[in-house]
């Protein structure tokens, strides 16, 4: 053997055998690893089994299966660690590794650890990777299982059924596969299947309770309520919170499907809502429950939290709540409940019977939403073949009537004839005639009485459409049609049985007291007077006419007797009587009784109106007894106290008198001199004039008197005839009432003599024409240039008329100053009355509370103002005191509007009273009123509306949420035309229902 190639054969063999033992080695040392990693994760502990086989899976080739499995417990433990890419490395793992053996072993035990878990979506995830090809028939049974609670743990129901279809029969799984199975069936309505399964398992101690109340629900859904009822009842006893509402709720409506109520009731109330919330079915089977069982308040307290009820169970409910508000007597809730039904389309009898019964309550108790009269024609027209029909139209007519809307009546009746209706015909004509009359609607109230006057079926009525036509006729200025009216009345032998049977001498006697039939004027005012029952204020009044007719009559002794008659009763205008009589005696030549009388007239009333007079018929007594320095004084008195009287022109040309007469020349002159400078072109200057010209001529300065005329602008000799014809002959177009005549000729007049003798008064003239032929603003300027003339006769009158256009066109800022000259100036106290209740209303209008309530008091304080004057002072001082919201002031102005008003005013003034019981909590007491103003002032729809909202306030204090959400949405529904109402409601509602939605989850918000 070649030596060297021994030695390279061992060298061979000994490096062969070294790279063996070191392969060896290595391996050996591997698998130690491998193992120790194993154990590591067999011991749960995943992290350090997880961090070791990363270190050594570098050791193994890539497509070793080693590799796989280190690959596979890395993934593995991220998934029991949780981490966040464990499902990415598991799913990397079988991506890569698709024939390792550990695929399956991966999907089936992942999906297990997160079963085991309580991860059961993931788990659903994995399953859904496992082939069950190669399982044994035991883990085939726990993967269909596992599998299928995971389906079902998240719902996917559909998918688990199959699963545990599979194990139906198993020993092992085959109970909880029943129960969950039945389950599925119950949860998608298929009751058949859940009854047969859950049924099954009903016994099982693990499902006992689940399975009973299932079946309970079940049952009861199908209409099995006995058995419901059996399910149900002995799970309340351990059953708690949710549980046992439920279970509650279940039996309790069970036993309400039996009609057994009482049985239900502690049930139903045991139920406690979805969330602590009921909806509108809940509080019906409450409702009707206790209705049931005549429980009428506690039926009422469940019906009425139904809101926003639109489905036959609301129908029906507020139908029972309206019978239940009937069986309390809370006539105006079921009205509205009534309302509610009526106005649903689930169940045509209960629409039928709640229209009804709305209509016959609208008539009862006054509808706030409509007229009555609308609510029972639209019933009819309904239900043309109602058997209550015949009804029905006999409440329309009297609705009318009830409701005060006689016009309405009248069109209804227009083409009625029966005697029936024609009798109505004849009522309700007279009662509009009234009402038209009480608007000062003369012309139109007199041919309504007329139209009474055709019908003779009521004698009552026929006599006292006779009565009113006359009073009509009367404030028409047809007095000897009055007066035929008054008689043919008092021939009447019906009149005697009517109240205004009273007051017909009086009136008569007024309207023979216009036509200047004085002594028929006494004899009426006398039989008025002779009566036990007269009124005080006529009775005083009468024996004024009296004395008055008297005295035109010259029968002044009877005069004076009849003034004392007026002055002992102490009333109204004895004023204007003791002047009267003073005057009288001066007529019988009585002088000293005159005097007398004038001297205790100016000591007694020292607010009269008529103490201008009196001084001035003094300063003339005294005058005729030649006591020239007392007329004097009597004369001054009048020209200090009453620059504004008409008679300080008179006084002062007097005076000028008694100093010519006096021989006191210079100091008559100087007073003649001032008459002319402050009183130009009136009749008193252009005698003080002529009077001056005489005393120039007695002293012999004529030259003196020429240079002062000639200053004066009004006084032109040569053309004062020619002033004089034209001035005559538009004065003649103006009373003949041929106004457009007038109108031309007393403007060529003032055109031609701007500053002529009788300007004043064509200025004057002219205004009344045009305001006569309806062109009031053109008539403005001249009432302005007579108002701004010295004090002359037509300065009241023109004040007055030019305040009146004024206030026909609203125009408050121009009127307020000429009514405040009005109410200093006026010498008639009706003028001054006009004025002080004008601008009350004028400076209420300006929003100046102060000034308007300080001129309602001083109308208030003048005892000779009507109701109607008064109830408009009263109404300023309320609405006033509401806007500067002084309360207190308000209230008691209001309850005097109430006392006195009638109409509109009476409606706002309960309007308050309502208001007022709201805030001191008395929501009953407020609430009846709004019903009085629904009631009787149906017309006036603002306050009604207004009312509503107060009505709704008042019922949810009193926990009836349904009534004040109706209310409030009516009135958003009837009463859009309000915008403050509106908006109002609206609020009100919002708040409302907010609060409702806590406990109802039916009412939307």
């Amino acid at each position: 053997m070649n030596y060297k190639k021994v030695v390279q054969v061992i060298t061979v063999f000994l490096i062969t055998f070294s790279i063996s033992a070191q392969k060896t080695e290595i391996y050996t040392n591997n698998l130690n690893e491998y193992n120790h990693a194993v154990a590591l994760y067999q011991n749960k502990s995943y992290a350090a089994a997880q961090q070791k086989f990363e270190e050594i899976k570098h050791n193994y080739d890539n497509l070793s299966e080693q590799k796989a499995n280190c690959e596979y417990y890395i993934a593995n433990a991220a998934i029991r660690l949780g981490q966040q890419n464990a499902d990415e490395l598991m799913q990397n793992f079988v991506d890569k590794y698709p024939t390792s053996t550990k695929r399956n072993g991966a999907f089936l035990d992942i999906a297990e650890y997160y079963f085991k878990t309580g991860n059961y979506s993931y788990a659903a995830k994995w399953y859904s990777k496992v082939k069950t090809t190669n399982l044994s028939i035991k883990k085939e049974e726990e993967f269909n299982f596992n599998y299928g609670y995971s389906l079902f743990a998240t719902k996917n129901f559909k998918e688990a059924q199959s699963y545990f279809l599979n194990l139906l029969d198993s020993q092992e799984y085959g109970a909880r596969a029943k129960y969950y199975y039945g389950y599925i069936a119950y949860d998608s309505d298929d009751y058949t299947t859940a009854d047969k399964y859950l049924g099954e398992v009903a016994d099982n101690s693990s499902f006992k309770t689940d399975v009973s109340y299932y079946l309970a629900d079940m049952n009861f859904k199908l209409g099995k309520f006995d058995k419901a009822i059996e399910n149900g009842l002995p799970l309340l006893k351990n059953a708690k919170g949710v549980e046992h509402s439920e279970i509650s709720k279940i039996v309790g409506e069970s036993y309400f499907n039996l009609q057994k109520y009482n049985e239900a009731l502690p049930h139903l109330n045991n139920y406690k809502g979805k969330r602590g919330k009921f909806n509108n079915t809940d509080f019906y089977l409450l409702g009707y429950s206790y209705y049931k069982q005549n429980d009428f308040e506690n039926a009422i307290n469940n019906f009425n939290k139904i809101i926003d009820g639109s489905n036959s169970v609301a129908q029906n409910a507020y139908y029972h709540l309206a019978e239940c508000y009937l069986k309390l007597d809370k006539k105006q809730e079921a009205l509205n409940a009534f309302r509610n039904a009526s106005q649903m389309e689930f169940d045509a009898d209960i629409k039928k019977d709640a229209w009804l019964n709305y209509a016959k309550l609208s008539y009862e108790i006054g509808n706030p939403y409509r007229s009555v009269p609308d609510v029972l024609k639209e019933y009819i027209d309904l239900y043309p073949n109602s058997t209550a029909k015949n009804e029905i139209n006999d409440l329309i007519i009297s609705a009318y009537i009830t409701s005060k809307d006689y016009k309405g009546a009248l069109d209804f009746l227009k083409n009625k004839r029966t005697t029936k209706e024609q009798g109505l015909y004849q009522k309700v004509a007279f009662y509009r005639g009234v009402e038209l009359f009480n608007e000062e609607n003369y012309t139109t109230a007199k041919e309504n009485f007329e139209n009474s006057l055709t019908v003779s079926q009521d004698a009552i009525t026929t006599a006292q459409a006779t009565y009113w036509k006359g009073e009509t006729n009367y404030r028409l200025n047809n007095f000897n049609e009055a007066i035929r009216d008054f008689k043919n009345f008092i021939s009447n032998s019906n009149s005697t049985k009517t109240n205004e049977f009273n007051d017909v001498n009086y009136n008569l006697g007024y309207a023979y007291f216009k036509q200047k039939e004085f002594d028929n004027a006494i004899d009426q005012f006398k039989k008025y007077v002779s009566k036990s029952n007269t009124d005080a204020v006529k009775k005083n009044d009468s024996y004024l006419r009296i004395g008055d007719s008297y005295f035109i009559t010259r029968d002044y002794n009877n005069t004076i007797a009849f003034y004392n008659k007026a002055i002992d009763m102490k009333a109204v205008d004895t004023d204007y009587a003791q002047f009267q009589k003073a005057i009288s005696y001066g007529l019988i030549g009585n002088e000293n009784a005159k005097i007398k009388e004038l001297n205790a007239f100016l000591a007694t009333h020292k607010k009269s109106g008529y103490r201008d007079d009196a001084y001035y018929v003094l300063g003339n007594s005294y005058i005729n007894k030649n006591e020239n320095n007392l007329a004097l004084e009597n004369f001054d008195k009048l020209i200090t106290d009453f620059k504004r009287s008409p008679l300080v022109s008179k006084a002062m040309l007097k005076k000028g008198l008694v100093y010519y007469n006096t021989d006191r020349n210079e100091q008559a002159l100087a007073t003649y001199k001032t008459v002319v400078k402050q009183f130009p072109n009136s009749a008193e200057a252009k005698q003080a004039i002529k009077n001056s010209r005489q005393i120039y001529v007695d002293l012999g300065r004529v030259d003196e008197y020429a240079t002062w005329v000639k200053d004066i602008d009004f006084v032109n000799i040569s053309d004062a005839e020619l002033d004089n014809d034209m001035y005559e002959s538009a004065e003649k177009q103006y009373l003949q009432n041929d106004h457009k005549k007038s109108i031309l000729n007393f403007k060529k007049y003032l055109q031609s003599f701007p500053n002529g003798l009788h300007k004043v008064q064509a200025n004057f003239y002219l205004a009344q024409s045009l305001q006569a032929n309806n062109e009031g603003s053109e008539a403005i300027k001249y009432y302005i240039f007579v108002a701004e003339q010295n004090q002359n006769e037509f300065t009241e009158n023109a004040l007055y008329k030019l305040s009146v256009i004024y206030l026909e066109k609203n125009n408050w800022a121009a009127a307020i100053p000429v009514l405040e000259r009005l109410e200093k100036e006026a010498d008639q106290a009706q003028n001054r009355t006009f004025a002080q209740s004008n601008l009350m209303k004028g400076y209420y209008a300006q929003e100046n509370y102060s000034k308007a309530e300080s001129y309602a008091d001083a109308v208030l304080n003048n005892s000779k103002v009507e109701d109607r004057i008064k109830s408009d002072a009263h109404i300023i001082i309320a609405r006033a005191a509401i806007k500067t919201n002084n309360e207190t002031k308000a209230r008691a102005a209001y309850k005097k509007v109430e006392e006195i008003a009638g109409g509109e005013l009476k409606a706002e003034a309960l309007y308050y009273k309502a208001y007022f019981e709201n805030k001191d909590g008395s929501y009953r007491v407020s609430n009846e009123i709004v019903q009085k103003i629904a009631s009787d002032y149906a017309a006036y729809k603002y306050w009604g509306a207004k009312g509503l909202i107060l009505m709704a306030k008042n019922f949810n204090k009193l926990n009836d949420a349904y009534q004040a959400t109706y209310i409030l949405e009516s009135v958003q529904k009837n009463f859009a035309e309000f915008k403050d109402v509106l908006e109002e409601a609206t609020t009100e509602l919002n708040k409302i229902k907010t609060e409702q939605a806590k406990t109802n989850e039916s009412v939307k918000n």
